[in-house]
C-alpha cells in the first residue's frame, strides 16, 4: 500500500516540476505556509505552460534580430564582407580588355633621314576577356555560396551555445532549489529527531543527501560557467535575449521536404561549372591571337604606309596537354560533387530519422506529466512527516524525480543539437531565420543581414 501511495505521489510531484518549462520550484516545503505558496506558484506556472508555444513564437522574432546584429558585428563577418568586395573587384578586373595597343617611334640618321611611326594591336580572337569574366563570376558565386554556408554554421553554433547556456541555467536553478529544499527538510528532520520521531540513521541519510545536493550544485554551477564562457567567446557578451523554440522545430519537422535542394551543395555544383569554365579558359588562353600592325614612314621625300598581320604558329607546342589537364579537372569536380552529395544525403537520412524520434520522446515526456496533481508534492512530504514513508524511500523517490527532470533537459539539448547542427551544415538555417527576421524588421533589413553579405 505504501509503495502504491509513493508511486502516485511521485508521479504527481514529477508532473508539477517538469511542466514549468525550466523554472523549477521546490516540490515540498519546510512549513505549511511555504507549501501553500509553492503550490500556488506551481498552479500559475502550469497555466503559463499552456501558452508556451505562442509565447515562444513571438519571442523568437523579438530576440533573433538582436542576435543577427551581434553576428554582423563580428570580425569574421567583416572579413567575409572584404572577401565579397574583393570578388567584385576581380570581376571588374576580368572584364577589362586583354591587350593594349603598342606605339612605336623610329628615327634613322643616314644620307637620307628616315622617320617611322607604327601602331600594333593584338586582337582577342579567342575571347579571353569573355571567358575570364565568366570565370571570375563563377568564383564570386562560389565565394558567396561558401560565405552563406559559413554564416549558417556560425549562426547554428551561436544558437546552440545560447541553448546550452539556457539548459545549464535550468539545471543550476534546479540544483540550487534541490539544495535549499533538502536543507529545509533536514531542519524538520532534526526537530523530529529531537522529539524522538526519527532515528539517527535516517537523520544521517538526510545529511548525506544534503552533501550530495551540495556537490550537484557545485557541478551545475561549473557547467553554467563553462556555458557562459562559450557564449562570451562566440558573441562577446555573457547574456543575450533567448527563449526556447522547440515548438518551431517541431513545426518545421512536420513541414520539411526531404527532396529540397540543399544550399550546402550550391558551392560544389558551381565548382563543376568552374571546372568547365577553366577548360574554356585554357582553350582561350592558348588560342593564337593575331596582331595587326599599321605603320607610316618618311624616307627623304618619299612617304610610305604599311599594313601587317602577325599570327602565332602553334607548331612546336599546341597546348593539348594543358587542355587534357583542364578536362580532367571537370571529372574531378563532378566526383567531388557526388561525394559531397552522398555525405549530405547520409546526414539528412540520419537527421530525418533521429529528430522526429527525439521530438516524439520529448512529447511523451511532457504528456506523461500533463495531468499534474498539484497536491501531490504536499502529500509526499506529509507522508514522510507522518511516518507513512520511510526516509530512505522518500529520498529514493526524490532522486528518481530529479533524474527524470534532468532527462527532460537532456532531451531538449539533444533536440537543439540535432536540429541546429543539420540546419547549419546543410545551409538551410539562414533562409528560415530570414523569414522570421522579415516578419520582425522588414524585407530590406533582413536581406542585408542574412541572405546577402551585409554591406558596411
Amino acid at each position: 500500500m505504501k509503495k502504491t501511495i509513493i508511486a502516485q505521489t511521485l508521479f504527481g510531484l514529477f508532473s508539477t516540476l517538469v511542466l514549468v518549462g525550466g523554472q523549477v520550484h521546490s516540490a515540498v516545503a519546510a512549513t505549511s505556509s511555504l507549501e501553500v505558496s509553492e503550490l500556488n506558484a506551481e498552479g500559475t506556472l502550469l497555466a503559463q505552460g499552456e501558452l508556451l508555444t505562442e509565447e515562444t513564437q513571438s519571442s523568437l522574432k523579438q530576440w533573433m534580430p538582436e542576435l543577427l546584429k551581434k553576428i554582423n558585428q563580428l570580425p569574421e563577418v567583416q572579413a567575409q564582407i572584404a572577401r565579397q568586395q574583393q570578388a567584385e573587384l576581380a570581376i571588374a578586373a576580368a572584364d577589362r580588355a586583354i591587350y593594349n595597343p603598342d606605339l612605336g617611334l623610329n628615327y634613322q640618321n643616314a644620307d637620307t633621314d628616315t622617320y617611322s611611326l607604327g601602331l600594333s594591336q593584338t586582337l582577342d580572337w579567342g575571347d579571353k576577356r569573355g571567358v575570364a569574366t565568366r570565370f571570375a563570376q563563377l568564383e564570386a558565386q562560389i565565394l558567396l555560396a561558401d560565405i552563406q554556408l559559413e554564416r549558417s554554421q556560425m549562426l547554428a553554433e551561436r544558437l546552440l551555445a545560447l541553448a546550452e547556456q539556457a539548459q545549464s541555467n535550468k539545471a543550476l536553478t534546479f540544483a540550487e532549489q534541490q539544495l535549499r529544499f533538502t536543507q529545509a527538510q533536514l531542519n524538520i528532520a532534526e526537530q523530529r529527531f529531537a522529539a524522538g520521531d526519527l532515528s539517527d540513521v535516517e537523520l544521517q541519510l538526510l545529511k548525506l543527501e544534503l552533501a550530495s545536493n551540495t556537490a550537484d550544485y557545485a557541478l551545475a554551477e561549473q557547467a553554467a560557467l563553462v556555458a557562459d564562457g562559450k557564449v562570451i567567446e562566440l558573441l562577446g557578451v555573457d547574456k543575450l535575449g533567448f527563449r526556447e523554440f522547440i515548438p518551431e522545430i517541431g513545426q518545421w519537422v512536420t513541414q520539411m521536404n526531404p527532396k529540397v535542394d540543399l544550399p550546402a551543395l550550391t558551392s560544389a555544383h558551381q565548382q563543376v561549372l568552374l571546372a568547365k569554365a577553366n577548360a574554356m579558359k585554357v582553350k582561350a588562353d592558348t588560342a593564337a591571337d593575331p596582331t595587326i600592325n599599321l605603320g607610316v614612314e618618311k624616307e627623304g621625300d618619299d612617304n610610305k604606309f604599311g599594313v601587317g598581320v602577325a599570327i602565332p604558329l602553334q607548331v612546336r607546342n599546341n597546348y593539348s596537354e594543358l587542355q587534357a589537364v583542364a578536362d580532367k579537372g571537370i571529372a574531378i569536380a563532378e566526383q567531388n560533387y557526388l561525394a559531397r552529395e552522398r555525405v549530405l544525403t547520409a546526414k539528412q537520412a540520419q537527421f530525418t530519422n533521429a529528430l522526429p524520434r527525439l521530438l516524439a520522446r520529448y512529447q511523451d515526456w511532457r504528456e506523461r506529466v500533463a495531468a499534474s496533481g498539484s497536491k501531490a508534492a504536499k502529500s509526499l512530504s506529509e507522508l514522510w512527516r507522518s511516518g507513512d514513508v520511510s526516509t530512505s524511500e522518500y529520498l529514493q523517490s526524490r532522486r528518481q524525480l530529479a533524474a527524470s527532470y534532468l532527462v527532460g533537459l537532456n532531451l531538449e539539448t539533444a533536440i537543439y543539437q540535432s536540429w541546429l547542427t543539420w540546419m547549419g551544415d546543410s545551409g538551410q538555417l539562414l533562409p528560415m531565420i530570414d523569414t522570421l527576421a522579415d516578419a520582425s524588421v522588414g524585407k530590406s533589413r533582413s536581406t542585408s543581414s542574412t541572405h546577402a553579405v551585409p554591406a558596411k
